[in-house]
């Protein structure tokens, strides 16, 4: 099922309404088209909505051509860590 405005996970109730949008947008995104966790769908997209927060509305370039970098993540490939207890 998924989540709405109005009905969201608890792990999202205390982030600002504009995150807490974007968030349950790229959550719902995650579990339709990646067939992910619901746990670590939740997870992934609180992080990615803030990086999307942080980023929102900033232009590309610093004026007069001077090359300002806001993000120093690299976004790739979703990995997936297993604790070794739970290796057979």
């Amino acid at each position: 099922m998924p989540w709405t405005k109005a009905d969201y996970p608890a792990s999202m109730k205390n982030l600002p309404m504009l995150v807490k949008n974007k968030a349950i947008e790229i959550a719902n995104a995650l579990l339709e088209e990646k067939n992910m966790e619901e746990g670590i769908a939740i997870a992934t997209a609180i992080s990615r909505a803030k990086d999307w927060a942080i980023n929102h509305g900033k232009k590309a370039e610093a004026p007069e051509g001077k090359s300002k970098k806001t993000d120093v993540k690299q976004h790739g490939e979703d990995r997936y860590v297993v604790p070794m207890a739970m290796i057979g």
